[in-house]
């Protein structure tokens, strides 16, 4: 049985490598039929899901995206030729806003239909395993919008991306490994910033997006009432789903995404059903409108989001522009286990200090020692909670520094010396506080230096120093725990690890 997958893997991946370089792929790809990341096999609990819902390892996929919620679904067809849901994976990290992709370092993940051929996946990733996206598309392009090489991988690291820990993305890349040996040319990619429902189309009513996400809300109700994969076209610079050759016509539309839209129909099974899910939809929008729904903030400079289960793990985690979770929910997410590891450099969405104006500081105490060649500069902060209740006080009564900066030589302790109090005779209190203040730091007691600044690396690029070792399957059981997976070829067949820049 073993000698039998192992030849059916390499024949696999022999015809694999073959469609990579019809698509025009370069030659490092060409590795996926050999790489051992990308060739982990399916995990065993995955494969018994799916014989449980009538679906073949190597039927086709579709995935649905969702940065409000955090999620990222898996729908594979069923023997009956519908999709269904097989699973649900939360999103590590995205960076952005909601909404799409404009600009080249705008740092947002794109949103919309793309479509992912073999020549899209990845798996010299420095990120693990990743696959293209596909931004921009016809319709990006039609508006002028740029930006390249936009992934969904692992590392748990954006900057326009969708990032999952290593373990989810080996075994979302295995999916459509599969799903291509089964013979899909490519598989339909769609990202949204949030689930197409009544009641967040009235929370973002006032979102200037909203028309564009209209637009594709069209896409996501002939999914939802299908459960086929939506034909994407554009012309006029707009989507256009499940388009037909009108009956009078003797061949088929051909669409430009800049031109005028040509003569098509709609099948009328499929749109019947779209317009009475799109009555029923705008009923209950118009109703929650009237109860005075409660209009969404708008991004007060936040950068992107994170699943709830990800930043319960993390030191002083926040979600984001995900959806949030209550302390208590927090804390016994915390007490679970991960779906995936969380690299230790994983940082949660914080405000962008670009976009918030920066609170005013405290004029720093500046202490230069003497002066000597090859010179470096220390800045010593405090921590927010450090000092204990005394220097609290002293802090609000303005008689504690902000920020410390020394200048000394290489391999030196900097020296701080506070500075002098100001004679008073106006107030014991005054000078008791200072005096207690001052006690933290003693005159005859050095500061010691920080560590210098590492120079920042740029925060889509990561080239691995070693050979990374392969990442088990996520474990869909309650405790999130992962299990192993054997590679289909040792783990020393690839060199290294390479990925494309962000």
């Amino acid at each position: 049985m073993n000698s039998r997958s192992l030849a059916r893997a390499l024949l696999a991946s022999v015809a694999l490598a073959v469609s990579i370089v019809l698509a025009g792929c370069d030659t490092d790809q060409v590795s996926l039929a050999t790489n051992a990341k990308a060739n982990q096999p399916v995990s065993p609990k995955l494969i018994a899901a799916m014989g449980e819902k009538d679906m073949d390892l190597n039927s086709p996929i579709l995935i649905r995206l969702f940065k409000q919620e955090a999620e990222l679904e898996i729908w594979k067809q069923t023997r009956s030729g519908q999709f269904a849901l097989l699973k649900t994976y939360p999103i590590c990290r995205w960076s952005g806003d909601l909404g799409p992709k404009v600009r080249e370092g705008d740092r947002q993940a794109p949103e919309g239909f793309y479509s992912i051929n073999p020549s899209q996946m990845n798996p010299q990733s420095a990120y693990y395993l990743s696959f293209n996206t596909g931004f921009p598309n016809a319709f990006d392009r039609a508006l002028g919008r740029t930006g390249s090489q936009l992934m969904v991988h692992g590392d748990c690291s954006s900057r326009g991306c969708y990032a999952m820990t290593d373990e989810q993305i080996a075994e979302i890349y295995s999916l459509g490994r599969e799903s291509f040996f089964g013979g899909q040319k490519a598989f339909q990619f769609q990202a949204y910033p949030f689930r197409m429902t009544p009641v967040n189309m009235a929370k973002h009513r006032n979102n200037p997006n909203m028309a564009f996400w209209k637009m594709i809300k069209e896409g996501y109700d002939h999914f939802e009432v299908t459960r086929q994969e939506p034909k994407v076209d554009f012309c006029e610079k707009k989507y256009v789903f499940d388009a037909a050759k009108a009956p009078d016509a003797k061949r088929d539309p051909v669409f430009d995404a800049s031109a005028k839209c040509p003569a098509y129909v709609i099948p009328e099974d499929i749109a019947s059903a779209v317009r009475e899910k799109q009555a029923k939809d705008e009923a209950e929008y118009a109703k929650l409108v009237a109860r005075g729904t409660p209009v969404a903030r708008m991004n007060t400079g936040i950068d992107g989001g994170m699943n709830k289960v990800f930043a319960a793990k993390i030191p002083e985690g926040s979600t984001g522009l995900s959806e949030g979770a209550e302390g208590n929910t927090l804390q016994m997410l915390a007490m679970s286990k991960a779906p995936g590891t969380i690299p230790g450099t994983v940082n949660p969405p914080k405000p962008n200090l670009e976009a918030v104006a920066p609170a005013p500081q405290e004029e720093p105490v500046v202490a230069v020692s003497a002066p000597a060649t090859n010179t470096r500069v220390a800045s010593v902060q405090p921590a927010e909670k450090s000092g204990g209740f005394f220097s609290n006080i002293g802090r609000k009564m303005g008689f504690s520094t902000a920020d410390t900066t020394a200048t000394t030589p290489p391999q030196a302790t900097a020296s701080v010396t506070p500075a002098p109090a100001a004679p008073s005779t106006a107030s014991k209190l005054k000078a008791a506080v200072t005096h207690l203040v001052h006690r933290d730091t003693p005159k005859d007691k050095p500061a010691v230096a920080a560590k210098p600044a590492e120079p920042a690396k740029p925060a889509e690029t990561k080239v691995a120093a070693t050979r990374p070792a392969l990442k088990p399957s996520v474990n869909d059981g309650d405790s999130g725990q992962m299990t192993g997976a054997a590679p289909v070829v040792s783990s020393n067949s690839f060199d290294s690890r390479f990925g494309a820049l962000k």
